[in-house]
């Protein structure tokens, strides 16, 4: 099961990954290991594959640095659920092929409890039930199926969701 990681309203790409990080700057072979370095310093070394992050309001407000979810995704992050992401770091999830959820879970689930996700469907199980998250559109299944956007476009030569 992934274990949920709470954050609070208004994490922005630089609490995500410090510009001083990044990996022109730490090296792009170590560079994910520094993901919230001063908001939860723990973070790199201890999540786990597959590890939901719950968020806050506005969450990956900011720059639109693209680092700050890759290294999310070098980290193997299972998916981020927030009541409302920033637009631009909402489409560098998806085109890396992170399930981005849009549904507050802030007051019904803690730091560190087991869950269970169903990236395909949304639903999410935990001790105390199950919740209902708005499912991915088609499209999005389709390229999370192939891991990202990118690598359903080297795959199939379109976009998903476009027609052959």
């Amino acid at each position: 099961m992934a274990r949920v990681w709470k954050f609070g309203d208004s994490v922005n790409t630089d609490d995500i990954l410090p510009g001083k990080f990044a990996p022109f700057m730490a090296g792009e072979d170590v560079f994910q290991t520094f993901a919230f370095h001063y908001l939860r310093p723990e973070f790199a070394a201890e999540v786990r594959s597959g590890d939901l992050l719950i968020g806050g309001r506005n969450w990956g407000l900011g720059s639109s640095r693209e680092y700050a979810p890759q290294a999310l995704k070098k980290l193997q992050v299972g998916a981020i659920v927030a009541p409302s992401f920033a637009r631009i770091h909402y489409r560098n999830l998806l085109n890396l092929g992170i399930p981005a959820f849009e549904y507050d879970l802030t007051d019904l689930l803690q730091d560190g409890d087991q869950v269970e996700l169903d990236i395909h469907t949304g639903v999410l199980t935990y001790a105390g039930g199950t919740v209902q998250l708005p499912p991915p559109p088609e499209f999005l299944r389709e390229a999370l199926q192939e891991g990202s956007i990118l690598a359903f476009f080297k795959k199939h030569g379109r976009f998903p969701g476009e027609k052959v």
